[in-house]
């Protein structure tokens, strides 16, 4: 098929370089255009990045001597170079807000890793697995931006996917009543790593800020309906959370209890066909980032760990393990992500791979 042409906006920090690295070699998508703020325009790729490159692999030769536009100044030039774009930018919300209509109003796509418009009710927030059918709320948004091609579309927090995959399937064959999560959560999350952050070298802070509300609420809108077009959230099962910032490079942990509506409760030998078996939108399409298998448990108790398991398919697989009954709620588990790859540039790739082959991007540059 012929390639589609795109760009990353946000292209220094830690998830726009994961997004560059994702892109070399993608079977459908070719990165022709990278933007950021006024500190890095006019410099090659590889003069913006020096001394901040995070990635354990080296800067992709096709990037390196690519010039970094400056997202304001040269916004027009950028967009005209591709047929749409990434956003990883680190600007305030109502900026990033601003920035990302303002490149849908030039008819651009933007497929945004960023939280500003993820409580917009037409923006559709997606996982392929979980809610593909939300991304139809685009024909409404389009309708209110006044553009024929140019949308938003955005993907959930990082932490959510370390439990919401292997809740989804449950909850939509039995029902969920309440749910309690608690996510150990790696440095590369805040952008960091153990270089520029040594506070977290053998220690753990008990807050990160905004995450519980998100990991709260975001999911409500993932299983939420269409409905007169816009997203309305659901409001069960209910959720409480606790977000912890670990010593890991990569890969967020959860620990989450759930419990089933009265007579719905389910077996463990149930549950655990339940997710070997589950294939969502991006299985069916075949989608080149997609994991083969979604979700995978495993029997041992030492298992899902965070080094061995955080790159399962790719890093695009969920782990999942220590599944048994609780005292308190019907059943716990323990999940893990690739926070990076599944939980943020991985997951907007894929993202971007299910709206191409549902054709809500066009081919506009040749």
């Amino acid at each position: 098929m012929e390639k589609f042409h795109v760009g990353v906006v946000g292209c220094t920090g830690m998830v726009g370089q994961r997004f560059v690295t994702l892109l070399e070699n993608h079977p459908w998508f070719q990165l022709t255009a990278i933007a950021a703020s006024g500190r890095s325009a006019g410099k090659t790729y590889e003069e913006a990045v020096a001394g901040r490159w995070k990635m354990s692999t080296p800067i992709p030769d096709s990037v390196k001597d690519m010039t970094v536009l400056d997202i304001e100044k040269d916004l027009d030039a950028f967009v005209s170079q591709i047929d749409f774009t990434f956003c990883a930018v680190n600007m305030k919300k109502d900026e990033i807000k601003a920035l990302e209509e303002k490149i849908a109003k030039l008819e651009c796509p933007v497929v945004s890793n960023n939280s500003a418009h993820r409580f917009t009710p037409d923006v559709p927030m997606v996982v392929p697995e979980i809610n593909p059918d939300h991304i139809r709320v685009i024909d409404t948004q389009r309708q209110r931006l006044g553009t024929k091609t140019g949308f938003i579309a955005v993907k959930s927090n990082c932490s959510l996917q370390s439990y919401v995959p292997a809740l989804h399937p449950l909850r939509e064959k039995y029902g969920l009543e309440k749910v309690l999560v608690t996510t150990y959560q790696a440095i590369s999350g805040a952008g960091k790593n153990f270089e520029t952050w040594p506070e977290m070298v053998d220690n753990v802070i008990p807050y990160i800020g905004g995450e519980e509300e998100k990991s709260e609420q975001e999911p409500l809108k993932m299983w939420g309906d269409l409905v007169d077009g816009v997203i309305v959230p659901t409001n069960t099962p209910s959720i409480t959370s606790q977000c912890l910032r670990v010593p890991v490079t990569d890969g967020h942990m959860a620990a989450v209890f759930m419990t089933f509506p009265e007579g719905k409760k389910p077996s463990i030998e149930a549950i655990k066909a339940d997710w070997a078996g589950y294939r969502g939108r991006a299985q069916e399409l075949n989608l080149p980032s997609a994991p083969k298998q979604f979700l995978h448990y495993f029997e041992d108790p030492n298992y899902p760990q965070t080094r061995l398991q955080r790159d399962l398919e790719g890093g695009m697989a969920i782990s999942l393990g220590r599944l048994r009954e609780d005292t308190q709620y019907d059943y716990k588990f323990v999940g893990l992500s690739h926070n990076t790859l599944r939980g943020a540039a991985g997951g907007g790739v894929l993202l971007a791979e299910l709206l191409a082959a549902e054709g809500y991007i066009p081919h506009k540059v040749k």
